[in-house]
């Protein structure tokens, strides 16, 4: 991802289980006051992107930059949601090895290690790119530049070795436009078109289990970028370079729509017998409009069998490389917008609302929080959940719980935890008629902070 905006408009600074977290207990005593039943076991979140892209066997993942996992919203956001990471700029060249042979990975380990405390999985990005170099690459010559390649994929993978779903081991090694021909790089230019190959045979002698992509840009359609692409790939699997997946970013716009030949073209990379990757993805607009290509490239992945997940650029508007043309799934606030419903919808899931606390409902079943008593330490809050217009028969309400503050206990509901994030299905109370009510409630433990839960979306079954 470049820092300035090339000719053409594309730039950037630039996955399924889960580990869940049982929730502590407070005291013997301070249960029986409270009137309350100890957590039993745990389970996957109900709702989340990831979870439901992984109910389709795919992924469904955000780029992250480190610097904004102390942000709790953000940090929040990321865990309830999805699944995958990658990192935004933390793994690249120049983050990486700023001198030659002196590697720093803090900020990419903080990333990961993240992710992992999680259960989420990784995408690494990016190994050999033209951009993001640091000065002294490209004054190398030929011989020195193979060497310093060559060592900076290896001591990059082997640092990550076993933590990295897929590797980006070359990016963006293609011209715009229609010539099809490979862009000028240092990589390009002194060591020839061999250098992919050569790349991708290094990273495969490093880790023998990570999915090796290829990924670029403007190559989601059928055009003369995505051919060449093709013909490269469909050469590398005929003489056994190891190759294994191909990562279409999909940065879309009004200038640079989905293409009508999107899902067609993702399939016949897969006929060559490599993964495909949305890798990149975001739509600027809004409102349905931008809901509806949401809806069109989750149906494409969905439609090619060997199309194993999609990552957004970014988790919020206000952090997106172009949060000009609000391209995300979540506004400047953590609001889930249509596009998020959109999304949630074409992989199975429901869900509705913001997270803006208070009330939350998808036409099903709505939620509503009211705190019932307080204490020095701590409190007891109470849900409402009441059926639609019809009955239900089962439900699930997230809530939300700013650190540094803890859930305890919970009753007349089964709790399950990602994050900061505990979504509770009904326990015995699932079933009711239409405009009927049951609660459940829960204790927590502030710990000093101050804010109130937020509630979310109700969905029903």
């Amino acid at each position: 991802m470049a820092q300035n905006p090339p000719v053409g408009g594309r730039a950037r600074r630039r996955p399924q289980a889960r580990t869940w977290r049982a929730l502590s207990l407070l005291t013997a005593g301070v249960l029986a006051a409270a009137g309350v039943v100890a957590l039993a076991g745990t389970a996957q979140a109900a709702g989340a992107l990831g979870d439901a892209a992984a109910a389709k066997g795919r992924y469904f993942g955000a780029a992250v930059a480190a610097n904004h996992l102390g942000e709790a919203a953000y940090a929040s956001t990321l865990d309830a949601q999805f699944g995958s990471v990658t990192p935004e700029n933390e793994m690249k060249w120049d983050a990486v090895e700023s001198s030659r042979n002196s590697f720093s990975f803090s900020a990419a380990d903080r990333i990961v290690s993240h992710a992992q405390s999680k259960g989420m999985t990784v995408r690494g990005h990016t190994l050999v790119w033209h951009s993001q170099l640091p000065g002294w690459v490209s004054p190398l010559a030929a011989t020195d530049l193979r060497s310093a390649m060559n060592n900076h994929i290896t001591q990059v993978m082997t640092h990550y070795k076993g933590k990295i779903h897929s590797w980006d081991v070359v990016n963006e090694a293609f011209q715009d436009g229609g010539s099809g021909a490979r862009r000028s790089s240092p990589f390009q230019d002194k060591l020839g078109n061999g250098f992919i190959e050569e790349a991708f045979r290094t990273a495969r002698t490093v880790d023998a289990d990570a999915k090796l992509c290829y990924n670029d840009y403007n190559t989601d359609g059928q055009n003369a970028k995505s051919n060449a692409v093709y013909e490269m790939v469909k050469d590398f699997k005929q003489r056994g370079v190891p190759i294994d997946c191909v990562g279409f970013q999909s940065h879309f716009n009004s200038n640079s729509p989905v293409p009508s030949d999107f899902q067609a073209n993702l399939q016949r990379f897969a006929d060559l017998g490599v993964d495909v990757q949305i890798t990149e993805l975001d739509i600027e607009g809004s409102g349905s409009a931008q809901a509806a290509n949401y809806t069109k490239v989750v149906n494409a992945c969905l439609a090619v069998t060997r199309c194993t997940g999609i990552t957004v650029w970014g988790v919020t508007d206000k952090y997106s490389w172009r949060s000009g043309g609000t391209p995300l799934l979540f506004d400047g606030d953590y609001n889930k917008k249509p596009a998020y419903d959109a999304v949630l919808a074409a992989l199975g899931g429901s869900g509705g609302g913001g997270d803006d606390g208070g009330e939350g409902g998808d036409g099903a079943c709505t939620a509503t929080y009211t705190r019932t008593s307080t204490w020095n330490g701590g409190y007891n809050g109470q849900v409402t959940v009441k059926a639609g217009g019809s009955g239900i028969t089962g439900w699930a309400v997230p809530v939300t719980v700013a650190s540094p503050q803890k859930v305890s206990a919970v009753w007349n509901g089964t709790p399950t935890t990602a994050g900061d994030v505990m979504t509770v299905r009904h326990s015995w109370n699932g079933t009711l008629a239409a405009g009927a009510s049951t609660t459940f409630g829960f204790t927590v433990q502030t710990n000093g902070g101050t804010s109130a839960p937020v509630v979310g979306a109700c969905t029903a079954s």
